[in-house]
């Protein structure tokens, strides 16, 4: 069984292998603080990862190979993330004296009850929560499951790249992980956090109460709608309207006869996505929205939503508190922090 969630750490780099691009990430602490050592973001070969599925794991090999020579990170041993739609997780009761080696046994008898696939197809996992259940010697125990192929397949890709996965962890759980150390940084009685993370082709609102994730949607969408209307309006190849948009080298009219439109799209998306929240929960506000991922930046994109919305809307930095070596580019990590958070949460696994 390849562990999910393990406790192995120590040493670890954060790798997430995105729909556009794979991100390198290493932290260590100082002082009882922590800092940036490395990090390295390199785009992968359009089609390589199709909605978090990887279909060519030769090119993100070749990509955190890549990442690696751009970087001076010290160590082999990496943390990855299983795309959260990809994971089955349940909570469910057990006796509090069990062993751990017992508590697997008991699971794997009881699997077909939490996981709709045969066991031999199955990575699993579990983790005893902290609290036990009032009254009785009784505890929750975190449950997490997802087919075999979906860490094979990413652990082939780290390993043609030249690394050593280590540990298998989930979406949900990293970012979980990389809010904790910069959500005192938010206004007080900010306690409902909205995350819109708007990806290449999809994106998802996280929505976090207590620093725990309580809920997910994703939705087809994103950033790739943008550069095929810039292809499209001004008779640009592909790679040559993402470069445009990234270094904002497009003509007078952009502004208005296209990114207006695409920002008014996000406006719909993400509506809609706190209404589809808001009627599947008992909340009917948030605090504050964050924006991530890597069309986090577009420029007047927080600006609108908050006007919108009527919500508070930041860009998501990790790094907020953190000091950084001296070989980081610090406008660099800034402009791309929005979308390091999961990196920057495995990164910290290292710590556990």
């Amino acid at each position: 069984m390849r562990s999910l969630y393990s406790k192995q750490s120590k040493g670890l780099i954060g790798v997430d292998i995105s729909s556009t691009s794979v991100k390198l990430l290493e932290l260590s602490v100082k002082n009882g603080r922590y800092w940036v050592e490395n990090y390295a973001l390199v785009p992968l070969p359009e089609g390589s990862v199709v909605e978090k599925n990887i279909l060519n794991p030769e090119a993100v090999g070749d990509a955190i190979e890549k990442a690696l020579s751009l970087s001076n990170i010290r160590t082999d041993n990496a943390a990855l993330a299983i795309p959260t739609s990809m994971v089955i997780t349940k909570v469910i009761e057990m006796d509090a004296d069990m062993t751990s080696d017992e508590r697997e046994v008991q699971i794997r008898m009881d699997a077909e009850q939490y996981i709709p696939f045969p066991l031999d197809e199955v990575s699993l996992d579990f983790e005893v929560l902290p609290d036990r259940l009032s009254g009785s010697n009784r505890v929750n125990v975190l449950l997490v499951a997802t087919r075999v192929e979906n860490v094979e397949m990413r652990c082939e890709a780290i390993e043609l790249g030249g690394l050593t996965p280590k540990i298998a962890d989930v979406e949900n759980f990293a970012i979980e992980n990389a809010f904790k150390v910069f959500a005192d940084t938010l206004p007080m009685g900010a306690n409902t956090i909205g995350i819109l993370d708007i990806g290449h082709t999809m994106t998802t609102l996280s929505v976090l109460q207590d620093n725990k994730i309580i809920y997910n949607r994703e939705q087809v969408f994103g950033g790739k709608q943008l550069t095929q209307e810039i292809q499209n309006r001004y008779g640009l190849s592909y790679e040559e309207a993402g470069r445009a948009k990234k270094m904002r080298t497009l003509p007078d009219d952009y502004d208005a006869e296209v990114l207006e439109p695409f920002l008014d799209a996000v406006i719909q998306q993400a509506a809609r996505s706190l209404q589809f929240f808001f009627s599947s929960s008992q909340f009917n506000e948030i605090d504050h929205i964050l924006l991530a991922g890597g069309n986090a930046n577009i420029p007047g994109l927080a600006k609108v939503l908050q006007q919108k919305l009527g919500y508070r809307v930041t860009t998501a930095n990790p790094f907020l508190q953190m000091g950084f070596s001296p070989q980081i580019d610090i406008k660099k990590i800034e402009s791309d922090a929005p979308s390091l958070l999961v990196a920057c949460g495995l990164a910290l696994r290292s710590f556990d």
